[in-house]
């Protein structure tokens, strides 16, 4: 069967209707075990590109969409294991703890994630920025496999990139009009729900001695605090017999 490849000038390119969503599991064991073990990969989906050799806005592709890329990471000292993340405008700096990534049959771990932010700028004293980049790893126990692979390579003469400098990173731009919008939503439930509980019930006095076909009276003055009104019990000549303010009020028929 024919290869598939979308990739084309660096950049990916899907026919209409198709979308690249990968999970986290999927990236590390479909594309990333892979590529490190010199195996076929599903799709040739996610170019080489080296990440700090541009910054974020310059990578090739779509900026409003998720962007995947393979590429090594150089070793900031020669003796050193921390990786130089410099580029020409800014810098790539961790943030977090790196996350693990374990296989959905099994609980395997087979990957890590780790997290990076982009500031402009020099360090320590770079503006920090809306991208995010995540770069996925092996795990240990996958580097032990795939150096004793390379050790049997290079005994034979074949030549291949060290397994610890491969990482696959994904870059996006982080939007913040969606938090936005759902903070506004949420401060204006708030509001209406504060306005509907201040809201006072509003009491009309029936037990006025004149009366009018208008029920739109105004309503009675109440006492206090506590917004319930106080209904003044009068007694009248007109009732037959005395009643209470809690009972319910009696009228005598005119003759």
């Amino acid at each position: 069967m024919e290869k598939l490849n979308f990739v084309k000038n660096g950049a990916v390119r899907l026919p209409p209707g198709f979308r690249f969503h990968p999970t986290d599991e999927e990236l590390v064991v479909q594309y990333l075990k892979r590529k490190v073990f010199a195996f076929p990969l599903p799709a040739s989906i996610i170019p080489e590109v080296d990440v700090c050799k541009s910054d974020p806005w310059d990578l090739p592709g779509d900026l409003e969409q998720e962007r995947y890329f393979f590429s090594t990471r150089e070793a900031k000292y020669p003796n050193g294991n921390r990786s130089n993340r410099a580029t020409g405008s800014g810098y790539w700096k961790a943030t977090g703890i790196d996350k693990q990534i374990v296989t959905s049959k099994g609980n395997q771990a087979v990957g890590m994630k780790k997290t990076l932010v982009f500031y402009r700028g020099k360090p320590p004293h770079g503006t920090r920025t809306d991208w995010i980049m995540h770069e996925y790893r092996l795990a240990s126990t996958e580097t032990a496999a795939c150096n004793a692979l390379l050790k049997k390579n290079s005994i034979q003469g074949s030549v291949a990139v060290p397994m610890e400098n491969w990482v696959l990173c994904r870059i996006f731009l982080k939007k913040r009009s969606t938090k936005n919008e759902e903070e506004n939503m949420q401060f204006g439930n708030d509001n209406r729900l504060s306005k509907l509980r201040t809201t006072k019930p509003v009491f009309y006095d029936f037990m006025t001695k004149h009366r009018t076909t208008d029920l739109n009276l105004a309503p009675s003055s109440s006492s206090g605090s506590s917004g319930i009104t106080e209904v003044s019990c009068n007694e009248s000549d007109d009732h037959e017999e005395s009643s209470s303010c809690n009972s319910f009020p009696y009228f005598r028929r005119k003759p």
